[in-house]
């Protein structure tokens, strides 16, 4: 997984399965374009996310996640629940604002 942190206002929390940088899916009028910069970020471990995940949501953040590794991670850190994932093309993704 990937892990990339926007230092900003709101910190921007980008987290991606490695595997999905460089596509783009498409469903309907809906589209995941990982072909651009804001998604490649640093090879980081399940454990490193989750710290980092649990550390960033104490202060007002905003989390991208893709792909469903990272997807797990996230739900193991606790801060989405199974009705906030969507997918396209069968990719799994959430948008937090905490």
């Amino acid at each position: 997984m990937l892990v990339k942190i926007i230092e900003a206002y709101r910190n921007i929390i980008i987290i991606c399965d490695s595997e999905l940088i460089g596509k783009r899916f498409e469903e309907g009028k809906f589209q995941l374009d990982l072909t651009g910069e804001f998604f490649k970020g640093k090879i980081s471990s399940e454990e490193k996310i989750i710290n980092i995940i649990q550390k960033m949501s104490k202060d007002d953040a905003t989390f991208n996640i893709v792909g469903k590794k990272s997807i797990n991670a996230v739900l193991k850190a606790g801060i989405i629940s199974q009705e906030q994932i969507k997918k396209i093309q069968g990719i799994p993704f959430a948008l937090v604002l905490i």
